[in-house]
């Protein structure tokens, strides 16, 4: 009975996260507020040159498209509230609000994973099949895949957090700046070991498998690549691929370190150090990494502006 009754208490969190560290937050916040922006801007600069530019209607500018416009969605689901969180000396949340940000950032994030692994099927297909490539990412093949990837990732993190509640009760401290579920996880006061198998599948499911599938795309085109005599197609190659590369390692490896280490009930520092590199960093890194090296882009951008490019 009192423990039904703790568990009725608790209607806001409070963020703990780096409330004893002023000198943090004030950095914090500059670095959030920057990557924010820039996060806003490049993506959006992206999605608005791929529909005003015909020559961007490709499936590797519909796929890219798709990442900017998730990557300003996922990095509005954390970095506002953050913002809020650092200008205060004791920021607080509603349960409800926390619930919603927990299952938004789950569902966002598990979509960029199986995103970024569609874009290294596209990228396979059009490096080792150039001939076909129109062909086999048609629109409606390249819409599937981009919808798919949408869908699956529903199903693979609300339906299970909304089907295996876990009662909060006490402690409404969260040692974090967002609502993450690994620090959610904390202050669970019933049993979460079916929570955390349940975890670990979805996690391996949408983390291990796209990756794997993803090195196992990049070897197939790393060796597609080295059959090909030009050295300036090798090098045009190798550069959109590297870029590709880029943005899953960094993403993939601190999102792996975080979800499929066993959890415990203590939260480190560097848990939250973590955190910032796919909340933050990987949002802001895709517009800059896919488009300073990219042409195409490039001269989409002059075109848009009014300024010819060099010919």
């Amino acid at each position: 009975m009192e423990e039904e009754e703790n568990q009725t208490m608790v209607a806001e969190f409070i963020f703990t996260g780096f409330s004893n560290h002023p000198t943090t937050r004030m950095m914090l916040t500059g670095f959030f507020l920057v990557a924010y922006l820039v996060t806003l801007v490049g993506n959006g600069l992206i999605i608005l040159l791929t529909v005003y530019d015909t020559h961007l209607h490709t499936p590797m500018y519909f796929f890219l498209s798709n990442l900017s416009f998730l990557d300003i969605c996922y990095s509005t689901t954390t970095i506002p509230q953050a913002l809020v969180n650092f200008s205060v000396d004791r920021p607080t949340i509603s349960y409800a609000r926390c619930s919603c940000q927990l299952l938004t950032s789950l569902y966002l994030g598990c979509t960029e994973c199986l995103l970024l692994a569609v874009m290294a099927y596209d990228r396979y297909v059009a490096i080792a099949n150039p001939l076909h490539y129109t062909l086999i990412m048609s629109k409606t093949e390249r819409t599937n895949l981009a919808l798919g990837s949408w869908t699956v990732a529903f199903l693979l993190t609300v339906v299970p957090v909304i089907l295996m509640p876990s009662s909060v009760c006490g402690k409404n401290e969260i040692d974090h700046f967002a609502c993450e579920l690994s620090a959610l996880m904390k202050l669970v006061c019933s049993d979460t070991s079916k929570s955390q198998i349940v975890m670990f599948i979805t996690g391996s499911l949408s983390l291990l498998i796209p990756f794997s599938f993803i090195l196992f795309s990049y070897m197939r085109i790393i060796l597609t690549i080295l059959q090909i005599r030009s050295v300036a197609g090798r090098s045009k190659a190798f550069s959109t691929c590297g870029s590709h590369l880029t943005v899953v390692t960094v993403f993939y490896s601190t999102v792996i370190f975080k979800y499929l280490k066993p959890q415990g009930k203590s939260f480190h520092r560097q848990d939250k150090i973590i955190s910032v590199f796919y909340l933050v960093v990987t949002p802001m890194l895709n517009p800059l990494i896919y488009t300073l090296r990219n042409q195409e882009v490039i001269g989409a951008l002059r075109k848009m502006t009014g300024r010819k490019g060099d010919s």
